[in-house]
């Protein structure tokens, strides 16, 4: 299902299609992704039925959201390659089974469709969507050192607050916040 569509882009559902199943194994196997991925257990894959296992995680996290979280395939338009995953959810805090009321946004995508601003968009895409659902602010968190996801940060306008320790059972990662339009 199209969750969203920029000029580049459509946000949608990743699927269990043997194409989209191999894309995810791709991304998600290599450690220059998973790296910066401390949070994310069970990373790198090292078998492509993990892909599925992955597929079900996320559709089972976000079942009761109606549309409104997830984490989507990014198809470029022109092309149809999955970049890779733009995601949309409520923080995990601590404990990490408890949600937060904060809201997270967050890409993963594969080096082959890195440098041509597609993280940027496609979270740009989901932020102006969220902030019309009533949202107030919206974060990234990132991995220390992760330079490219907070130079993604900024380019969508997100204040650096530091590093914090308040979700994802207290690890420390690199804050970002963007506040709602004010119009």
């Amino acid at each position: 299902m199209t969750v969203l569509t920029t000029e580049r882009l459509i946000l949608r559902d990743w699927t269990d299609d043997p194409a989209d199943l191999a894309r995810i194994y791709d991304i998600y196997s290599r450690p220059d992704i998973t790296r910066w991925l401390a949070v994310s257990p069970g990373l790198p894959m090292t078998d492509p039925a993990q892909a599925v296992e992955r597929l079900r995680f996320w559709q089972d996290r976000h079942a009761a959201d109606g549309g409104r979280y997830g984490t989507w395939a990014i198809e470029v338009r022109e092309t149809g390659v999955v970049a890779g995953t733009v995601l949309l959810k409520p923080l995990p805090g601590t404990p990490e089974t408890q949600l937060t009321e904060d809201i997270e946004t967050g890409w993963h995508l594969h080096p082959d469709s890195w440098g041509h601003g597609y993280a940027t968009e496609a979270a740009s895409a989901l932020l102006a969507r969220e902030f019309a659902a009533g949202t107030s602010e919206i974060y990234a968190l990132v991995s220390p050192g992760n330079e490219p996801s907070m130079a993604v940060c900024r380019r969508l306008g997100m204040a650096h607050v530091g590093r914090r320790t308040d979700w994802y059972g207290g690890e420390e990662l690199e804050t970002f916040v963007l506040a709602a339009p004010t119009n």
